[in-house]
């Protein structure tokens, strides 16, 4: 019988990696191209990606990288000192903290804020490069974090011999 906490600690290190991809794809060149186009048009694209985003399988990858670190939280502070999981809470709360957190408190109200803009208003094109100026560096964040998350999963996941 393969051991749940592997399951927990396998599947939500694939989710947190999913994450990581996505999040690293728009700090290396997708906010780029789109700071690239006129304001209308990069305003349009990121709406629009802010609207698709919202879908069951994003919501059930990064919600559910979320729940398993929350999870996974709790598996490695009840199991303390176990080889491992020192490493698996490190990856949670980097996930859960620089992902989760810097989203919701950051990313995400930026992003309401461009909702609200109408792309060829005459002021959107300072608009749009405030997004992208104040948007990006909390994306580098979440995408550092969570790519640092991945790599803790692993050490711990060698560490206590499923490696």
């Amino acid at each position: 019988m393969i051991d749940p906490v592997f399951l927990l600690v396998l599947f939500t290190t694939v989710g947190v990696a999913i994450i990581s991809g996505l999040l690293f794809t728009f700090s290396n060149f997708a906010m780029t191209a789109f700071g690239g186009l006129p304001s209308e048009q990069g305003i349009s694209a990121m709406q629009a990606i802010n609207v698709k985003i919202i879908n069951p399988v994003f919501l059930l990858v990064f919600a559910g990288s979320g729940l398993g670190s929350i999870a996974l939280s709790v598996v490695a502070i009840t199991n303390w000192p176990v080889e491992g999981m020192k490493w698996i809470l490190a990856g949670a709360l980097l996930y859960l903290i620089g992902c989760i957190l810097v989203t919701a408190r950051f990313n995400v109200p930026l992003n309401d804020r461009l909702a609200a803009v109408h792309p060829t208003d005459p002021s959107s094109e300072t608009i749009w490069r405030d997004y992208i100026h104040n948007w990006l560096p909390w994306n580098h964040l979440r995408t550092m974090a969570s790519s640092a998350a991945v790599a803790a999963f692993a050490v711990g996941l060698a560490e206590m011999g499923w490696g």
